[in-house]
């Protein structure tokens, strides 16, 4: 699933644009900072075989990395692939959360670059050795700030990250800032 959904994206970068402007790809990468929201459901047994349980919801702090591709076929048009992977603990159970989106990017090119997407997915998640996947969505916006002829510094960038996991809709914020490669 990893492997194709890779290869989906390399697709998109290179296959699915138009030519006839010039391009210009751009890799960004970085630091990624995600607060999900875990549901935790907790069994609370007093004895005579009487239990009840008890559903909480848990905002850990999950620190990782997000690298991203960007192919402009247009000066201000582009399809982006994005990867991340946060990790941390939920409860005190090892958590990791990668996800692999695709999508438009839209791009004002200037020195101060304002720059904003709108990528969907998947998202796969691992809880104590527990993997499962689901769709994801992300919508957001961020600044670059150029540095060089080809480097460029994101000092923000947010995103509003949806995942379906389980039968419910998890909504989380994520935060990232890095380097971005212009060719």
């Amino acid at each position: 699933m990893r492997y194709f959904l890779i290869v989906l994206g390399a697709v998109c970068l290179t296959g699915f644009v138009p030519r006839a402007a010039q391009a210009q790809v751009e890799l960004f990468g970085g630091y990624s900072y995600m607060r999900p929201s875990v549901p935790l459901t907790t069994a609370v047994c007093p004895g005579l075989g009487l239990c009840s349980t008890s559903t909480s919801t848990d905002h850990p702090n999950l620190n990782g990395w997000e690298l991203t591709g960007v192919y402009n076929a247009y000066h201000w048009i582009g399809v982006a692939a994005d990867f991340t992977g946060e990790y941390g603990s939920v409860d005190g159970l090892s958590t990791h959360i990668n996800t692999y989106l695709f999508g438009p990017q839209v791009r004002l090119h200037t020195p101060v670059s304002p720059f904003a997407h709108a990528l969907f997915g998947v998202a796969h998640e691992t809880v104590a050795g527990t993997e499962s996947s689901a769709f994801a969505a992300a919508v957001g916006a961020g600044i670059d700030i150029r540095v060089a002829p080809f480097v460029s510094f994101r000092p923000i960038q947010l995103d509003y990250l949806v995942t379906r996991f389980g039968s419910g809709t998890q909504s989380q914020p994520r935060a990232s800032a890095g380097i971005m490669l212009h060719f």
